[in-house]
């Protein structure tokens, strides 16, 4: 007698470990776009259109769109949507981690500080997006996530939930307060430790670099169109801790970098 269909879906999904938390972060926080799908207020049929995205503090993911654009009017009808993220590399498409993100879109309210912040945290990942963010017709949305499937390669399959994906910690106001500065500065004057970060830690190419943003996990960087995400070794405790974090990782890095060295 063959078992019911729910009990074979319940074998083929792995229970959510803290090694899959952190590869479906990664995918979210280090996606520089993804698809996303929407409902067609005159069809009800899905449309699926490509989307650049950002993360905000907590790692929820930014789009910035035009009023004139499909998806728009669809998220305008009905919140509820649905976002693809994962690069494809050699060979099989399919043998590479992706996840689909369940989301409602939030849209944020321009001159609020959420839209502020939001925008701040987008254009670090988009510079050439500053030609046209400030357009009427054109808004920042919050995809507020309800849960997800992760696929994180053969055999590896995970049904995700909000709190796996979010990182709700007291202390994102206070980041968010101190971070566009922190960032700004470790570009202006720190582009050697930058560089260092990327190096040691993300196994980088050598090249022009970037801080985009700091939470409370990790830092993103990005040089041209290479995106990488780089965690901390643990969790800020408070924003106070930003910059001792950031000085340590620059130290570490420059070992690590002088023992591969020989």
């Amino acid at each position: 007698m063959s078992a019911p269909v729910e009990e074979k879906t319940k074998d083929v999904l792995r229970p959510v470990d803290e090694e899959a938390r952190r590869q479906a972060r990664t995918l979210i926080r280090s996606a520089r776009y993804g698809a996303l799908a929407t409902l067609d207020p005159a069809t009800g049929a899905p449309v699926a259109t490509r989307v650049a995205l950002a993360t905000d503090i907590d790692g929820t993911p930014l789009i910035l769109v035009s009023g004139l654009s499909a998806h728009t009017k669809g998220l305008a009808a009905d919140a509820r949507c649905s976002l693809l993220v994962g690069e494809p590399g050699k060979g099989d498409p399919l043998a590479h981690p992706r996840m689909s993100v369940a989301c409602r879109a939030k849209r944020l309210e321009r001159g609020s500080p959420q839209y502020a912040r939001a925008e701040r945290r987008y254009l670090a990942r988009h510079p050439k997006a500053k030609l046209y963010a400030g357009f009427p017709d054109f808004a920042l949305h919050r995809l507020e996530i309800e849960g997800a499937s992760l696929n994180g390669g053969f055999g590896k399959a995970y049904a995700m939930a909000r709190a796996d994906l979010i990182s709700a910690e007291a202390i994102n106001e206070a980041l968010a307060t101190g971070e566009q500065s922190a960032v700004a500065h470790m570009n202006a004057d720190h582009a050697d430790a930058v560089a260092i970060y990327a190096r040691a830690f993300a196994n980088a190419p050598d090249g022009a670099w970037m801080l985009t943003g700091i939470d409370a996990e990790g830092i993103d960087l990005a040089c041209g169109d290479d995106v990488r995400r780089i965690l901390f070794p643990e969790p800020l405790g408070s924003a106070s801790e930003m910059r001792t974090a950031l000085v340590k990782m620059a130290g570490d890095g420059r070992k690590l970098l002088q023992e591969r060295a020989g």
